[in-house]
């Protein structure tokens, strides 16, 4: 038996809590009814996904801290019945009942400076921890590209074998209708006459590229959305508040984010670290061309698809950047998709069934 870990379903909805959706829903039109997958679903979820082959287990246990429901809750519930449990949020039980666990990076681990705070220090403390116990108890370690592959086998000494890849897709923008309402609220946003940078606004995302070329390039006008992650905000954000050539848009709808990934002229994501980057996947899916770092696994995923900033030149205007080839995304979007990575995930699934009946 597969137990899945509803803890995404109290999260609030990015990368990793969409990734849990999209996938759970693809496996539950791929498995049988022979398959024994069943998802713990929290008291207090946000949402109860309706599935016809997985089997929802309404707990009597809400979720008031992460780590008493992953830790204590959740791994009682697995060894009660004698479940393997599928973790998807980088958090997993301690020791022999950690299951399988998803690590889509180590972020914590590989910049840790950028947690200065006191509370930034705790939550460091906390995904360290996690880490840790994934990569040294789980059963199988799934991971979002080869790059974070790579990162969690050399830092934890993690044999290959241990770990598969199963990457993002973007089919989740095919859903969505778009909402034009945000150009009411932001009048000065122009139909491609500005670019747009999604993401939450913590330091990894690298504000200051964005602080510093806008700065210097007044002509350039930026419409920049995402939300506050604790005390990870970047410290340049003060500095955008002033630069009357950047929109600060908070928050934003998928509705909202599609509308303006197709007004832009380009996606702008200079984020210095990702496990995978799923933004340059949404913007490509309607056809707009991307300009992202060439760090982490952002080469990996899109290849000649996109154009490359470099991360410590704000001198050279996007124009010129633009202007280089790229090759068309379809390869891209044709590789990524939730659909592969819920038959490779039932393909792990299924695999470590058979090791158990051996």
């Amino acid at each position: 038996m597969i137990l899945i870990n509803g803890n995404f379903l109290c999260r609030n909805l990015t990368g990793i809590e969409r990734y849990a959706f999209e996938v759970l829903k693809i496996l539950d039109e791929l498995i049988s009814p022979s398959d024994d997958i069943r998802l713990l679903v929290p008291k207090n979820a946000r949402i109860i996904p309706e599935f016809k082959q997985i089997k929802t287990i309404l707990s009597a246990k809400s979720i008031k801290s992460f780590p008493r429901w992953d830790l204590l809750y959740f791994s009682k519930e697995c060894k009660r019945n004698h479940a393997t449990g599928l973790n998807f949020s980088n958090t997993a039980p301690f020791g022999k009942n950690c299951g399988i666990a998803f690590l889509h990076d180590i972020y914590a681990k590989d910049f840790p400076n950028d947690f200065t705070s006191k509370k930034d220090k705790l939550i460091k403390l906390y995904c360290r921890m996690n880490y840790w116990n994934i990569a040294k108890n789980a059963e199988k370690i799934i991971t979002v590209s080869e790059f974070a592959k790579q990162r969690i086998m050399s830092t934890y000494n993690v044999k290959e074998e241990r770990i598969s890849v199963i990457p993002n897709g973007w089919e989740h923008i095919k859903a969505v209708t778009e909402d034009a309402g945000i150009f009411n609220r932001f009048s000065e946003l122009k139909s491609k006459e500005f670019y747009f940078t999604l993401g939450s606004l913590s330091k990894r995302k690298n504000l200051k590229w964005i602080a510093d070329y806008a700065e210097k390039h007044t002509e350039d006008v930026f419409a920049v959305s995402g939300k506050a992650i604790s005390g990870l905000v970047a410290p340049e954000l003060e500095k955008l508040k002033e630069l009357k050539n950047v929109v600060l848009l908070g928050y934003v709808s998928d509705a909202e984010v599609k509308a303006l990934m197709k007004a832009c002229k380009a996606l702008v994501f200079p984020s210095y670290y990702e496990g995978f980057g799923i933004p340059p996947l949404e913007a490509l899916s309607v056809g707009t061309p991307v300009v992202i770092a060439r760090e982490a696994c952002l080469p990996e995923i899109y290849g000649k698809a996109a154009h490359y900033l470099d991360i410590k030149d704000t001198d050279r205007s996007l124009t010129s950047i633009l202007a280089e080839p790229a090759e068309p995304s379809a390869a891209v979007l044709e590789k990524y998709t939730y659909r592969h990575a819920a038959e490779k995930l039932y393909g792990v699934l299924k695999e470590q069934e058979a090791k158990h009946n051996a």
